[in-house]
């Protein structure tokens, strides 16, 4: 997402260069334009600020060093969430340690928040800038929030568990084990953090670092695999043609992706770039795709048991029945 001023009808467009050139190609940029400086605030409303503190969890996604988006969640009591004014969040937790997010939270760093309430398909995006941090958690001002339609969610109810163990550690490479291979095809559900450009604050050029979320049938993510490296072929269905996260791809390929195991807690995270496919056989294959896109994967990272919650089996997302399979 790009900047904008306090008077969101007027001045600079809520949206970034990449954003805007795929509401044109749609044909919908000058009505998604409207709405965007109508939608798209730089503070939270009092609902939004009670949306979160309801919450147990936080989707995140941050930059490392090398400028690369990883998407992760972090949990809590509810009320670890809390806006103490609507310019500010405080998020009373951090990243564990074995976390690449911990690289991407210091003062300065732009973030892309996601709060989901998966058992009634509420969400809520902000992105901002990490303004303090401590040894309890982290605050974030700020840059832009809106509302997300309940599309294509499955409806889980979170429980609190103990972690018995958290199990082993394991990084992957470029091409994929059986072992990830299968969470990933099982699964409905991922999230995606991607960036707009190289710039390394929140409010220097508008970064776009977003969290968004993917739902579909289970197996609605194809493995296909190159002499080095696996690929990840997935549908992109009807949304709200505001083109957040394809606007950052086509600025910034590189991106992160997250599976969370809702049965033990245990969290996918996968690195790679992304490469929109506009149209052909694959498209036309998949009922209900308006495009698709493929992630290059570069590595993977499972860490088991992270999570203190399992959820209740999904409800699916009404939209689902209309979709097709590959």
């Amino acid at each position: 997402m790009g900047e904008f001023d306090n008077d969101h009808k007027g001045g600079a467009s809520p949206f970034h260069a990449g954003e805007s050139a795929l509401q044109a190609r749609a044909g919908v940029q000058e009505r998604i334009e409207r709405l965007g400086r109508v939608m798209i605030r730089d503070q939270l409303v009092d609902q939004h600020r009670e949306f979160f503190a309801l919450l147990p969890t936080l989707l995140v996604g941050a930059l490392d060093a090398q400028g690369q988006p990883w998407a992760s969640m972090l949990a809590g009591p509810p009320g670890f969430l809390s806006a103490p004014d609507a310019r500010q969040l405080r998020i009373a937790t951090l990243p564990r340690a074995d976390d690449p997010l911990v690289a991407g939270l210091h003062v300065g760093a732009p973030v892309g928040l996601l709060g989901l309430q998966p058992h009634t398909r509420r969400r809520n995006r902000m992105n901002g800038e990490v303004t303090a941090i401590d040894a309890q958690g982290f605050e974030v001002t700020v840059v832009q929030s809106f509302g997300n339609c309940p599309k294509y969610i499955q409806a889980r109810q979170p429980q609190w568990r103990e972690v018995a163990s958290n199990g082993e550690l394991k990084t992957g490479g470029a091409l994929l084990d059986d072992e990830t291979r299968a969470r990933i095809r099982n699964a409905d559900t991922f999230f995606v953090a991607s960036r707009s450009s190289e710039a390394r604050s929140a409010r220097e050029g508008g970064t776009g670092l977003d969290v968004s979320h993917r739902g579909g049938k289970p197996g609605f993510i194809r493995i296909d695999d190159t002499g080095s490296h696996s690929v990840l072929v997935i549908p992109d269905f009807f949304g709200n043609l505001l083109f957040n996260t394809l606007g950052n791809l086509l600025e910034h390929p590189a991106c992160g992706l997250l599976f969370v195991d809702y049965v033990d807690g245990g969290m996918l995270q996968l690195v790679g770039d992304g490469e929109i496919e506009w149209q052909g056989e694959d498209v036309a294959r998949y009922v209900g795709a308006e495009r698709l896109w493929r992630f290059h994967v570069r590595g993977s990272l499972w860490r088991p048991q992270v999570l203190p919650l399992h959820w209740s089996a999904a409800e699916w997302a009404p939209q689902l029945g209309d979709l097709g399979e590959w």
